[in-house]
């Protein structure tokens, strides 16, 4: 009977014990989850920019270098194509810019982009000389080729060219479709080629926010 007490007390010290250790392996495993929970975070809040995130880096007509970086700051409309295009783009273009000029939107608040999948023709000189027939501000955006392919791999471009007639005039297959980069640089949708204009000015206006 002597004995009684004290193995009753080292029971209540074991099971002290184990409850300590159990408490302290659930502090642990949820202090992991949350470093990971902010490593999480602090990954999406640095994200790049675009549609898929990919770094690009291409030369600008508005001077320097343009990135998945530059898409942040103020919305976007992202269009790719060449300057040699003989319908698609030159319309696309002009829709663009009347649009933006009709709802009343100043390139500061929205930013009309052309990104060439023609480098080998369009250089800067080119491209400026090009966009300069349409109205308010446009940039583009050119480089090497593997730059090209660069900007193309982050938003999903397809582009082929055509068979070159012998004198360097050669049409590019390509995609048509408008890209809508919000403020944060985040993808908010496209505008088709040949979509209804009202439509497509209702996605402009929600992009800006009027």
């Amino acid at each position: 009977m002597t004995n009684a007490p004290a193995n009753q007390k080292k029971k209540l010290s074991g099971l002290a014990l184990f409850r300590i250790l159990l408490w302290t392996a659930v502090a642990i495993v949820a202090l992991l989850a949350g470093l990971m929970f902010a490593m999480n975070r602090t990954q999406q809040n640095t994200q790049l920019a675009g549609l898929t995130g990919a770094p690009f880096t291409l030369d600008s007509t508005a001077g320097g270098q343009f990135t998945q970086a530059s898409l942040k700051g103020t919305p976007t409309l992202l269009f790719f194509g060449y300057t040699f295009c003989p319908d698609v783009c030159p319309t696309t273009l002009a829709q663009l810019t009347a649009a933006r000029e009709q709802l009343g939107i100043t390139p500061d608040k929205l930013r009309i982009v052309f990104a060439t999948v023609d480098p080998q023709r369009d250089t800067l000189d080119q491209l400026k000389k090009y966009l300069s027939n349409f109205s308010g501000s446009v940039i583009g955006l050119t480089g090497t080729e593997a730059q090209v392919e660069q900007i193309k791999a982050a938003f999903g471009i397809y582009s082929k060219k055509g068979t070159d007639d012998g004198t360097g005039t050669y049409l590019v297959d390509h995609t048509a479709s408008v890209f809508l980069l919000d403020k944060d640089g985040e993808f908010k949708g496209t505008i088709a080629y040949g979509e209804d204009q009202n439509a497509a000015d209702d996605k402009i206006k929600r992009l800006v926010g009027i």
